[in-house]
């Protein structure tokens, strides 16, 4: 403790269980400044991955097919996930089979950039699938 007094610094115990006890001699403000700015710089560079939603009908239209595939595609480029939601109403939902093939043909047209986390799945009115992006 005379040393760590003497030099102007803090004795800091590094290993309180160890037999004996580990301490060392630092400047404990400076080691919490270095500690923070460390963890800041992890969260700068971590990557936050949202799901975005993408909603259709079982009887949506070419075109607008179309529009929600560049949507996907442009999602699945900034790095998020998509969850893609077919909604059916009414008559539409004695036929699951037209929403399970508007899925699966959507997942085959973004097997270029994407791969489906999960088979696609009927919940009430909704059936969903789910794209991530690929690894490289």
């Amino acid at each position: 403790m005379a040393k760590a007094e003497n030099a102007g610094l803090d004795l800091v115990e590094v290993s309180p269980n160890a037999q004996p006890p580990v301490c060392r001699i630092m400047d404990y403000g400076k080691f919490k400044y270095e500690q923070s700015k460390k963890a800041q710089e992890a969260r700068k560079k971590q990557t936050i991955i949202q799901v975005k939603e993408i909603k259709m009908r079982p009887r949506t239209d070419v075109h607008d097919l179309d529009v929600k595939k560049r949507r996907i595609r442009q999602f699945i480029g900034d790095g998020n996930k998509v969850k893609v939601t077919v909604r059916f109403r009414g008559r539409e939902n004695a036929h699951p089979e037209l929403g399970y093939a508007l899925l699966k043909r959507i997942v085959e047209e973004m097997s270029d950039i994407a791969v489906s986390e999960n088979v696609p799945f009927k919940q009430g009115p909704l059936m969903h699938t789910i794209l991530a992006p690929k690894k490289d």
